[in-house]
C-alpha cells in the first residue's frame, strides 16, 4: 500500500483549499468595498484605508492559493518526500504504537 506521489498530493490538498479561501477571501473583500468607495468627510481617509485591506487580502489570497503549495512541493522535495506514502504509513505505524487502532484504520490508504 502506498499514498499518492507529491505532485498529485500536493494538487489534490490546492484543491481543497481553493474554495474555502476563495470564499474567505471574496466576502472580506467585499466587506471592505464600501471603504473604498467612501464618500463625504473623512472619505479619502476611509478610501486609504480600504485600499491597503483590499490589496492587502489580495496579495494574502494570492500567496495562499499559488505560493504555499509550491512552497510544499519544494520543502517535501529537498526533503527528499517524493516517495508516495511515507508520511501516511508513518502516521498509520504511530497511532498502532499508541494504541489506538481506530486513528490507524482512518490514516490507512
Amino acid at each position: 500500500e502506498s499514498g499518492k506521489a507529491l505532485v498529485d498530493a500536493t494538487l489534490s490538498g490546492a484543491r481543497l483549499r481553493l474554495r474555502p479561501i476563495i470564499m474567505t477571501a471574496f466576502a472580506f473583500i467585499l466587506g471592505v468595498l464600501p471603504l473604498v468607495r467612501a464618500t463625504g468627510a473623512g472619505a479619502v481617509s476611509r478610501r486609504i484605508m480600504g485600499s491597503a485591506v483590499m490589496g492587502g487580502m489580495l496579495a494574502a489570497t494570492t500567496i495562499a492559493i499559488f505560493i504555499i503549495p509550491v512552497s510544499f512541493y519544494v520543502v517535501e522535495k529537498l526533503r527528499g518526500g517524493d516517495q508516495p506514502g511515507a508520511g501516511i504509513e508513518a502516521a498509520g505505524a504511530d497511532a498502532a504504537v499508541a494504541g489506538d487502532a481506530k486513528a490507524a484504520e482512518d490514516t490507512a490508504p
